[in-house]
């Protein structure tokens, strides 16, 4: 049993289990899967299943869409909702051009360091590992780009936007930078993943379907 298969992952769920949902509804346990999703985040999760698992280096890398939306007035220790909030702000007179203008600051080629709390790994542990334990360490920044981040409304204090953006790219991470050169702060509030490479959430399996299938119908669902 090998190929790609699209899932539409929940909100809540992590990637590992997505992972964990499908080597048991497939009974294959060599499934991995082409770029992480944070638990927040719902969207497209390509997941590789058995001799696919040798595309993760490539398809990983490929470029990524997203729709999503951010919290002005705040600050947390994740860059995102589920953390604890660090700063408040009254956020102050934001017009629409200002946000419009930050997003587009951000475009191109840029270094950017991963967040505290991430996947990243930093002297062989996970950011994340180390943020729990209480240690202060920074992930060397890495090289992104961002081929479009556009401000799609505006209606205080949440902003919705688009970013098309290269492997490697924190949205949050970029969403808390937008907030710090407004003056307010920011926070990701959702973030929908809508394209890997050539692969597109409308074609990917929800979780209530994949939950339906058989084994049978779900193998024949992979993309080889």
């Amino acid at each position: 049993m090998d190929g790609v298969l699209l899932f539409n992952k929940p909100i809540l769920w992590t990637s590992h289990d997505a992972v964990d949902f499908f080597r048991r509804r497939l009974g294959e346990r060599r499934i991995g899967h082409a770029g992480t999703l944070d638990p927040m985040a719902t969207g497209l999760l390509v997941l590789l299943v058995g001799k696919a698992t040798r595309l993760s280096g490539s398809l990983s890398s490929l470029d990524k869409d997203y729709y999503g939306s951010l919290t002005l007035g705040l600050t947390t220790d994740t860059q995102d909702l589920e953390g604890r909030i660090t700063s408040v702000s009254d956020g102050g007179p934001v017009r629409q051009e200002d946000v419009r203008e930050a997003f587009g600051a951000f475009c191109g080629a840029q270094l950017q360091a991963p967040p505290a709390f991430s996947a990243a790994k930093k002297a062989g542990k996970k950011m994340y590992e180390w943020a729990r334990s209480g240690v202060t360490v920074e992930a060397e920044p890495r090289r992104v780009e961002i081929a479009q981040f556009r401000l799609l409304g505006f209606s205080f204090p949440e902003a919705y936007f688009f970013i098309s953006c290269s492997k490697g790219t924190y949205v949050r991470t970029l969403c808390e930078a937008v907030g710090r050169k407004l003056g307010t702060g920011a926070v990701m509030s959702a973030l929908v993943r809508t394209r890997v490479g050539n692969f597109r959430l409308a074609n990917a399996l929800s979780a209530r379907d994949a939950a339906s299938l058989g084994a049978g119908e779900l193998a024949r669902r992979l993309i080889r």
